[in-house]
């Protein structure tokens, strides 16, 4: 299972590299998928966004449409699962992977709670919270505007953090070896 998850993500950046202008609507669509409830389990998008990140400066790849895009993309991928959360509440529980780790609502509720606004920032940088922070928001009813602001301005913060660790590790492998 985790070769063809590399292997996908290698595909990913073959084509980005070959294919430039989709770069920016790849970023959306990965930071999208990575930030879904559910469907981000399936989709270890990271990886690929390091690695985009990582051809801005040997391909010349402009840093701020991915910024956005990126950003965009996951913020609104945590709204939509935000707004899943508010819409279904706790029928949630009968969906997997819930239905089968029914303990892992109480618990995220309880970081919600503890943290408040705070929690969607340290789900942001954290790949199991990420996708459920934003639906747990929704499901205990965190205030919608501190809810945004603090999606968006996380979004913006995490897509610039790996797209800039992509950078900078090529830079130091570039510096070390070249």
């Amino acid at each position: 299972m985790f070769a063809s998850i590399e292997a996908y993500g290698h595909l990913i950046i073959e084509f980005v590299r070959t294919h430039q202008a989709w770069a920016a609507p790849i970023m959306f669509l990965l930071a999208f998928g990575e930030s879904l409830a559910f469907i981000s389990l399936l989709i270890p998008a990271w990886a690929a966004l390091v690695g985009i990140g990582a051809m801005i400066g040997p391909s010349g790849l402009n840093f701020w449409p991915l910024w956005v895009a990126g950003a965009v993309g996951a913020a609104l991928g945590d709204w939509l699962s935000y707004w899943v959360g508010q819409k279904l509440e706790h029928a949630v529980f009968n969906v997997w992977p819930l239905s089968r780790h029914p303990e892992l609502l109480p618990k995220g509720e309880a970081f919600v709670k503890k943290w408040g606004v705070l929690a969607i920032y340290i789900g942001r940088f954290s790949g199991p919270l990420r996708a459920s922070v934003p639906l747990i928001a929704g499901i205990f009813q965190m205030p919608y505007w501190s809810f945004q602001v603090a999606n968006f301005t996380s979004a913006f913060i995490w897509a610039g953090v790996l797209l800039l660790f992509g950078d900078v590790i090529t830079k130091v492998f570039a510096w070390i070896w070249g």
